[in-house]
């Protein structure tokens, strides 16, 4: 693992105190947004019978305890202190001002009993679950509906052993769509920090259809050949910071969504407000990504300071004919990446569809997207930006990047195609819809 890397893993393992928000010199933070709140009324899971030996089975624990605080309502809220060991569980649902503080040596473990995992409704958004049809299991830490919600501790570990889930979906077996790690659907002024987090089944961090989410100091791991384990996708959702976190797992680090095809046209909630800093990881997919699932639309999205290795795409916009929606006004700059596939890659051919009423005529807008300040070194393609026939993608705005293979005389080509925008100091040189910096005025500002 290269040096900086373990410099940033040992930065991980110093915790943020939970009672306090701390900024360091001149580092900027969006975290703000959300301010971390002290708990007076602290209770223990071990007051409530929860044993962490790793076999006892706490469910009734968990459920009771944050019953206690739903019902309680104890002034500024209750903090639900799990101390070290190994705590089995089904899943459960969290409630308003609460803290779920995992101290160091904490570990929340899932159960793999996949027979007794409650099922939800689909999200409006998907119309059936993401994976098959009908409804979906209930992520393994659910939150809906909820105010005032913090994850954190001293880098205490949720993990969903995952692996039963895998092999589910390796051999065809699924019911349902597999469970998140954890999920806030409707949810607003949620923290998420300081918390390690291991073997999802499925995506890791869901926030849906919520607003005011801060995710910062986490570390987000899953084997590299584990299906769709996203580290964390903001979905319909806005005012969202993700910072300072290492992410490696078998799909997309981040990803940005707001719903799939004619149910999130319906739905109409878009993604906006997101801010994406000081992430590093690897993967198998994309480190930052936008969709596929871009149906209500995408917009205002700050993506910096970004460390990319071993991974298949560096940024990826992707969307598809029958999304719809829009993808506008997306900044990604200070970007590093090595040993990536494809640097860049803006695509209007990804993505499947949840059945086949989807309406071929809705073509989504791609415009307003600038990428700057990109440096890649062992990159095989240096990007490519292929819109759509009927719906150019416009507005490309490229400058100081510098995405370069592996030494010798052989450069794969930038690929384009029904796309527009302009280019300056871009190397290798990118493809001609894109080489002059006065072809369109959407780009001046930018360079």
């Amino acid at each position: 693992m290269p040096p900086f890397l373990l410099s940033l893993l040992l930065l991980f393992t110093i915790s943020v105190p939970f009672s306090s928000c701390i900024a360091v010199g001149e580092v900027i933070t969006c975290s703000g947004i959300v301010p971390m709140k002290y708990r007076n009324d602290k209770i223990s899971i071990a007051d409530f019978g929860g044993v962490g030996d790793g076999k006892t089975l706490n469910t009734k624990a968990f459920r009771e305890a944050i019953y206690r605080i739903q019902h309680l309502r104890r002034r500024g809220g209750s903090l639900l202190y799990i101390p070290p060991g190994v705590y089995l569980t089904e899943s459960f649902n969290l409630t308003s001002h609460m803290t779920l503080y995992l101290a160091r040596g904490a570990v929340i473990k899932a159960t793999q009993d996949t027979w007794n995992w409650p099922l939800i409704a689909p999200l409006p958004s998907y119309g059936r679950g993401r994976e098959r049809a009908g409804g979906r299991y209930m992520s393994f830490i659910h939150g809906d509906g909820l105010r005032d919600v913090i994850i954190t501790g001293e880098n205490g570990t949720i993990d969903g052993q995952g692996d039963v889930w895998w092999d589910m979906w390796r051999q065809r077996t699924l019911l349902f769509t597999r469970p998140n790690l954890v999920e806030f659907v409707n949810s607003s002024g949620i923290i998420i920090s300081n918390v390690i987090f291991r073997n999802s089944p499925f995506w890791n961090i869901h926030p849906v259809y919520s607003s005011n989410v801060v995710i910062r100091y986490v570390t987000i791991l899953a084997p590299l050949d584990s299906p769709n384990t996203d580290g964390i996708d903001p979905d319909s959702s806005s005012s969202v910071c993700i910072e300072d976190s290492y992410i490696s797992t078998g799909d997309d680090l981040v990803a940005v969504k707001s719903g799939w095809d004619e149910y999130g046209i319906a739905y109409g909630r878009p993604s906006s407000g997101i801010t994406i800093r000081r992430i590093t990881g690897s993967s198998p997919f994309a480190g930052i990504a936008i969709g596929s699932e871009t149906s209500g639309g995408v917009k205002n999205v700050l993506v910096e300071n970004i460390n990319l290795y071993n991974t298949g795409v560096g940024i990826h916009i992707k969307t598809n004919i029958g999304r719809g929606g829009f993808i506008t006004n997306i900044t990604v700059t200070d970007v590093h990446m090595e040993n990536v596939r494809k640097g860049i890659r803006i695509a209007g051919d990804v993505g499947d569809h949840p059945d086949e009423s989807f309406n071929p005529n809705a073509l989504p807008v791609v415009n307003g997207i600038t990428f700057k300040s990109i440096w890649g070194e062992k990159v095989q393609q240096p990007g490519s930006i292929q819109g759509l026939k009927n719906s150019p993608f416009t507005g490309i705005c490229l400058s100081n990047i510098n995405l370069h293979g592996e030494p010798g005389p052989r450069s794969s080509p930038w690929k384009c195609s029904d796309v527009s925008g302009s280019s300056l100091q871009v190397s290798p040189w990118p493809c001609s819809e894109l080489t002059s910096p006065y072809q369109t005025g959407s780009c001046s500002d930018h360079f």
